[in-house]
């Protein structure tokens, strides 16, 4: 496998790894992830990570299988791209 593809597919890992290490002693809670800003900020920075990521592994490799790649992708330019029309509940 490319090296770039794999440095990009442990850039997935790692904030898949951060968005669960949110919920350690915690469970999972809509509410409170409303009311956490900060919480808020890094899910979608890790949402961009990992979107941008695939986007970089299809444009290298466009048969990669990655399950919802268009829609990762899709959320990743939402969030950088209409920060005003980012719902919480999309995220």
């Amino acid at each position: 496998m490319d090296h770039k593809i794999n440095a990009w597919l442990f850039d997935i890992l790692k904030s898949i790894d951060e968005i669960e290490s949110f919920f350690v002693d915690k469970p999972l809670n809509f509410l409170e992830y409303q009311n956490d800003v900060k919480t808020k900020r890094a899910f979608e920075r890790n949402i961009e990570i990992i979107g941008e990521a695939v986007n970089r592994i299809l444009k290298v490799n466009p048969d990669f299988k990655i399950e919802n790649s268009r829609n990762i992708v899709g959320n990743r330019n939402r969030i950088n791209h209409s920060c005003d029309s980012i719902s919480e509940n999309m995220i």
